[in-house]
């Protein structure tokens, strides 16, 4: 009798696994080496604006009809979100902290805690992070419609700069007004956990605000509004990075629209702890 002949396949090899292993971490760092060229890249095209922002903001006209209309679009359009952001952080900032200094019976110390907590981080970060999703994207849109439906062309095509007409304004009024949201979300936000710090520890509200404000160093307060310079900066130029740069119509602005909220959050989170190493070292 003839033996039946096995037609079933052979297991895999051993050594088809590393190969399968090596091929998916080859494809891993092919994916790694182009995200890290294309942020590269967008690095890059972002230092090349701001140098042609840096050389149009010498030459005439200065365009300040332009920027105080910027500055009335950034600043006073975005009040509210900056105030209610910045009053409702402070009051649970402050009922956060009255639970953890209950434990060591130093509940007066929350005045304290929450001047310097809200003048060195939350208020500059949390106004930044706000206003720059809304403006941001804002811009994005705007610029990226005038790329689309080729204004940006028509400008150059008239023999003007689209950097200073269309670039510049937004950047100066970015960097003019956030300072000032940020002033107005450090005073509201004091304030609002000075409410919480009376009604839920009893702590009075003349010496919440006294033992805040002898405690609070010029340094603390001006650090603060330090990076919200930068944090205004990079909120313009990105926004119109992206926006500049938009193709593929309508479908190409929300996709720039999107990205623009995403970056303009990364880099303030970055700057912010760079600039706050900065200064923690002056």
């Amino acid at each position: 009798m003839s033996a039946v002949d096995d037609t079933r396949p052979a297991p895999p090899g051993r050594s088809s696994i590393p190969r399968a292993s090596a091929r998916l971490a080859g494809d891993g760092l092919v994916g790694v080496g182009r995200a890290a060229r294309s942020a590269l890249q967008e690095v890059g095209s972002v230092a090349l604006m701001t140098a042609r922002v840096g050389r149009a903001i010498v030459r005439r006209p200065f365009e300040l009809r332009e920027i105080v209309h910027q500055m009335e679009e950034i600043g006073i359009r975005s009040v509210g979100i900056a105030a209610v952001t910045a009053t409702f952080t402070g009051m649970v900032m402050c009922l956060q902290s009255l639970v953890s200094l209950s434990k060591f019976g130093a509940r007066d110390l929350v005045g304290t805690a929450m001047a310097v907590a809200i003048a060195r981080e939350l208020g500059p970060v949390l106004t930044a992070l706000m206003v720059g999703g809304r403006v941001g994207a804002g811009m994005a849109a705007e610029v990226g419609s005038m790329a689309v439906t080729e204004q940006l062309d028509a400008i150059r095509a008239l023999g003007a700069d689209p950097m200073k007409k269309v670039v510049l304004p937004r950047v100066v009024a970015a960097m003019i007004v956030l300072p000032l949201l940020t002033i107005l979300a450090d005073v509201l936000g004091f304030l609002g956990a000075g409410v919480i710090a009376n009604v839920e520890a009893g702590v009075e509200y003349s010496h919440f605000i006294t033992s805040g404000i002898q405690q609070l160093k010029i340094s603390d307060f001006m650090s603060g509004i330090g990076k919200t310079v930068v944090f205004g900066y990079l909120i313009a130029i990105l926004g119109c990075h992206h926006g500049f740069w938009t193709t593929g119509g309508t479908e190409g602005v929300g996709r720039s629209t999107t990205r623009t909220v995403v970056v303009t959050s990364t880099a303030i989170l970055i700057a912010d702890f760079l600039l706050t190493k900065l200064f923690l070292m002056l």
